[in-house]
């Protein structure tokens, strides 16, 4: 009989897609089911963006590119922080990945060795976990607080911290909370990065999704030489299926990622490059409009949300997730996702999805139209209401 590795056995899963498909089964028997489980926008990809890759592939795009990516993309990447945040970023410290998920791999990959010291939040997207469980890390959870706008405590963080310590994750803006982490916060951890000696490896996936005021990279306060950025094209340009995204790498870890890159996936796809040029170039009416949107649905959620008995929510600042605190309901985290989905199809996430602290919570993605949001909210007051 096969004997799976036992570092497979410590290998996560995500919960949205682990629902997803609980979600095909039910509709394949004919239920009708409202997704707010998914974290994708459902905008189309922009047309020029989509041109700039049809082009790409007439024009014989279609070969092995740079492992690190197209040094026209990569330049692009580094004016796009020049641009936006007013840094000076070097082409070279920029590698291209088939999406964020590969990049968080190697750079876990090539920072942490077995029993090595991570500090990684919880609630946070699963992958991080995931991976440093299956490396081996010793893992440190730093707590997200509800009553601290889902940032963390400075004094929990610096209790962490040792002399141990090499890495350090954060999400800004987080998946799953909507939250963002204030700029005060983010100098006393890059402060005790500069203490320490240990990396920031900071996912700002979301940095273009914010609402009500200017978005603050780390990489604005940070040493360059202890930070990673993560970034991408998924969530911004609603290209998720594109599978692009990015880092930012001190120069002497370049290296390292490119040999990484080579033994995972040789090159990102590189007429997909091109296309990602144009979204970064061109016209950005379509984020500023889809930003818009989720606004106008995030404000219709929080207001719904509240009004329900037993339930409530803080304002998301960013992203496109309501993290709902159920814990007045007496249903614990998974019994109010199972119970919303098999008896009242609606389909969201377990806050346990995202590690321990998210107990007492659901994650609602509110990427769907008012019209859906509208129906599956009348669903979950119903449910609320015939728990009493």
């Amino acid at each position: 009989m096969l004997k799976i590795p036992h570092a497979i056995e410590r290998l996560g899963t995500e919960g949205a897609f682990e629902v997803l498909t609980k979600v095909k089964d039910l509709e394949s028997q004919g239920k009708k089911i409202i997704h707010l489980q998914i974290g994708e926008p459902d905008f189309d990809t922009p047309d020029n963006i989509k041109e700039a890759t049809y082009r790409a592939l007439k024009e014989g795009k279609t070969h092995y590119s740079h492992s690190l990516g197209i040094w026209e993309l990569r330049s692009a990447i580094a004016n796009y922080y020049q641009r936006h945040y007013g840094v000076s970023v070097d082409p070279n410290e920029v590698v291209v990945g088939v999406g964020g998920k590969s990049l968080i791999l190697i750079t876990i990959l090539a920072l942490v060795d077995k029993g090595d010291e991570v500090i990684c939040p919880n609630p946070a997207y699963p992958a991080y976990e995931s991976i440093l469980s299956y490396v081996g890390a010793n893992i440190k959870f730093l707590h997200l607080r509800e009553s601290k706008g889902f940032s963390f405590d400075i004094d929990e963080l610096k209790d962490l911290v040792s002399d141990k310590t090499k890495l350090v994750i954060v999400n800004n803006p987080q998946n799953p909370t909507g939250g963002i982490i204030p700029k005060e916060d983010l100098l006393e951890l890059s402060n005790l990065s500069e203490k320490y000696g240990f990396y920031v490896f900071c996912d700002e996936i979301y940095d273009r999704i914010v609402y009500e005021s200017k978005f603050d990279s780390y990489l604005e306060i940070s040493n360059k030489e202890r930070t990673i950025i993560l970034n991408g094209f998924s969530k911004t340009y609603a290209m998720t299926g594109w599978r692009l995204g990015w880092a930012i790498v001190p120069k002497d870890l370049v290296p390292v990622y490119q040999k990484l890159a080579i033994n995972v996936y040789s090159c990102p796809p590189t007429f997909l490059q091109y296309g990602a040029i144009e979204a970064l170039n061109g016209p950005q009416d379509s984020v500023n409009l889809m930003v818009k949107e989720f606004k106008k649905r995030r404000d219709y959620v929080y207001n719904r949300v509240n009004q329900i008995d037993k339930l409530s929510m803080i304002m998301p600042k960013g992203a496109f997730y309501a993290f709902v605190n159920i814990s007045r309901t007496n249903l614990t985290s998974k019994q109010f996702f199972e119970k919303l989905l098999f008896e009242y199809n609606v389909a969201v996430l377990s806050g346990t999805a995202f590690g321990k602290y998210g107990e007492g919570y659901i994650r609602i993605s509110y990427a769907t139209s008012i019209e859906n949001l509208a129906e599956a909210l009348d669903r979950i007051e119903n449910m609320v209401k015939s728990l009493n």
